[in-house]
């Protein structure tokens, strides 16, 4: 089609029509981008883009992230065109209840949707995370003789995407990294809600991403000549990744409002509209025209699409029949499946000295790494206060791109939106640590792990005050809390070393969503009563007094506080008083257990109940009820060391038994008045 500019411009009209319409008919949408950069995208999707709509899921495919989501028409158009499941009746529903056209790209909802953007920055972030997958896996799998993982990534980014610091600190690291199968179209139509970009963005963008190590052009994005010889010499520069600066016009075809930030996120109007296709030369009265040419046109081009997986089947076959062993190893990447027998070679940490479960974490990951030849991750620059670095492994980077382990650097944002691009390009099972103070400087991008349902496993370290000295900033509180109110995410707040171990089984073994391991700072002894098979259900009884009768009260503990509880009820047991201590490391998993289970562990006739866990106390009513009791914190720290803290804030045996004791004289007293 290089050679056919009516027909080009036919396809780049086909799309700005579609756009226009579904966003006049929801009366909502952005129709600016998807006009704007129609012809780049035109170009990229007809004539590099590696795919087949047959196979949305081709493992060899090149990876498209439409990272400035608010333009999800440009895309959804280009489905629709090239013959994924995205048909015309999909378009015109675009934002209406249950379509798969959603207002902004979720994947999972969309045939050919790589990733869910619309927080802007976000797809910039998870791209570099492709591109890491695409490099880590290639070295893993190809050969002198077969090339099994060799594609691109491709982003269309805008002007707010680089305002946000997340794409600052992601641009920063592939920079350092040398990606060079990442190439980034960049919209720079100068235009953003509030009006011109030099309101706010007077930096020269060439010269800023030139400085993190990446390749720039800048161009005529309107040029289909101009758009394709840049990714030409994209594609050719290998030791970094690519921006392409398209100097584009927001709404480009739109007589009023084109160059505008009115045309940016609102309808265009019946008026308009019927400028913009008189503009055109199209059907005024016929929407979500398709015209014949270009329906033929796309139709021809799935026969090449077609053949270009096959022969890389055949590749794959020879690839495979040539090397058992690395077809063993791409089964355990590739399915999902955790290998046979896996939980049972897990260090046994029956009879321990006192650990922190960070470090606990750190020799359970030794020995995921031995069975797990895709376990890819690292650290916020925290790799040996997180525990997180695969000693037998190398780190990552150009020259040593089978590395296992990852810097990250002080990005924690960027590390979460990379894990999550490295887990949703397939074939890697992601970690990445920091400290679970920090995880506030990620949260956006662990909240689309849980929205995009993606394995991705955070490790959350210095988990409460009782890291001590370095004080508050530092200290988490509410941040235990706040993890648990977001949806698909698990939380498990291990106790010992045997939990740990079975916290990371459970989050290997999850492939929906995400899970956030919360382990201390400080040594707790490993315990006698714990079970990793209780700890995998979410919850489960670690202390049952002897002897016969009701129950007096139930302890209720998490994390470093379930010792606590334990000698707390040895005591009061020993005073006659039956004490149940239960460990309730991951409220997720509890809940999703049967009510059975739960009323034996937790049984609502036993009215005194009091948790203990060093945060927030928001949501423990759930499990203690109206009548129980929580001891947490709901303050900031302070900076000590962490045993004064204890007595500070009431974690000692001591402390804890007095609260006990008042709850039971407080049920007594409305016990006795309602009597």
């Amino acid at each position: 089609m290089d050679h056919d500019p009516r027909l080009h411009d036919q396809i780049v009209n086909t799309i700005k029509g579609l756009t226009i319409d579904a966003v006049e008919k929801a009366a909502s949408g952005h129709p600016g981008l998807p006009m704007g950069m129609a012809s780049a995208a035109t170009v990229l999707w007809t004539r590099f883009l590696k795919f087949d709509p047959s196979r949305p899921d081709w493992i060899d495919r090149d990876r498209f992230v439409l990272s400035a989501g608010h333009g999800s028409m440009l895309l959804y158009s280009l489905l629709h065109l090239c013959g994924f499941e995205v048909s015309l009746k999909d378009l015109e529903s675009f934002r209406t209840l249950e379509s798969n056209t959603p207002g902004h790209p979720e994947v999972g909802d969309t045939p050919g949707v790589e990733t869910t953007t619309g927080p802007l920055g976000q797809g910039f972030a998870t791209g570099v995370g492709m591109a890491l997958a695409e490099r880590f896996l290639g070295s893993q799998f190809n050969t002198d003789d077969h090339e099994v993982i060799d594609h691109h990534v491709y982003a269309i980014v805008s002007d707010g995407d680089l305002m946000e610091g997340v794409a600052s600190e992601a641009a920063s690291l592939a920079g350092h990294q040398k990606l060079g199968k990442l190439i980034y179209l960049y919209d720079d139509n100068k235009i953003t809600i509030d009006g011109p970009t030099d309101l706010t963005f007077s930096e020269n963008v060439p010269q800023r991403f030139e400085s993190y190590g990446w390749h720039v052009q800048s161009i005529d994005g309107h040029d289909p000549r101009a758009v394709a010889s840049a990714i030409e010499a994209a594609q050719t520069e290998t030791r970094r990744p690519s921006l392409i600066c398209c100097r584009t016009i927001i709404g480009e075809g739109s007589p009023s409002k084109q160059g505008t930030s009115s045309i940016h996120s609102d309808p265009l109007g019946a008026d308009e509209i019927r400028r913009i296709k008189e503009g055109m030369g199209w059907p005024i009265e016929k929407a979500f025209y398709v015209p014949e040419d270009v329906t033929e046109y796309f139709a021809k081009k799935h026969s090449d699409w077609r053949a270009r997986a096959s022969a890389w089947d055949r590749t794959f076959d020879a690839w495979r029949a040539a090397s058992s062993a690395s077809a063993q190893r791409w089964e355990i990447a590739f399915s999902k499946k955790l290998p046979a027998g896996l939980a049972a070679e897990l260090p046994d940490f029956a009879g321990a000295a006192p650990m922190a479960t960070r470090k606990a974490s750190g020799a359970v990951l030794q020995a995921l790494a031995s069975r797990l030849p895709n376990l890819f991750g690292g650290s916020a620059d925290l790799t040996g206060s997180n525990n997180t670095q695969l000693k037998e492994e190398v780190f990552a980077s150009a020259d040593q791109p089978a590395g296992h382990n990852m810097y990250f650097g002080v990005r924690e944002h960027a590390m979460a939106a990379a894990l999550n691009g490295l887990a949703l390009h397939g074939g890697v099972r992601p970690f990445g640590g920091t400290f679970l103070v920090f995880s506030d400087y990620m949260r956006p991008a662990v909240r689309l792990a849980a929205l995009m349902k993606q394995a991705v496993t955070f490790v959350f370290t210095h988990d409460s005050v009782f890291l001590g000295q370095d004080g508050p900033t530092h200290q988490p509180i509410e941040h235990v809390a706040s993890l648990r109110a977001m949806p698909n995410l698990s939380v498990i707040r291990p106790a010992d070393p045997n939990e740990v171990a079975a916290a990371w089984i459970t989050a290997l073994e999850r492939t929906d969503g995400p899970t956030a391991l919360i382990l201390s700072r400080q040594s707790v002894p490993t315990l006698e009563q714990s079970q990793r098979a209780g700890a995998a259900r979410g919850g489960y009884v670690v202390h049952e007094p002897e002897g016969d009768g009701p129950l007096d009260g139930i302890l209720i503990g998490t994390g470093s506080e379930v010792s606590l509880c334990l000698e707390v009820a040895e005591r009061l047991n020993g005073d006659n008083r039956r004490v149940r201590v239960v460990s309730l490391p991951c409220w997720e998993l509890f809940q999703a257990q049967s009510e059975e289970y739960r009323e034996q562990v937790l049984p609502s006739a036993v009215r005194a109940r009091l948790a203990v866990e060093a945060g927030s106390t928001l949501g423990w009513e759930r499990w203690v009820g109206r009548e129980g009791d929580v001891v947490g914190i709901d303050r900031f720290g302070q900076s000590a060391p962490y045993k004064d803290l204890q007595e500070v804030y009431g974690f000692t045996p001591d402390k804890v038994q007095q609260r006990l004791e008042r709850l039971w004289k407080r049920l007594a007293t409305d016990a006795s008045v309602g009597a």
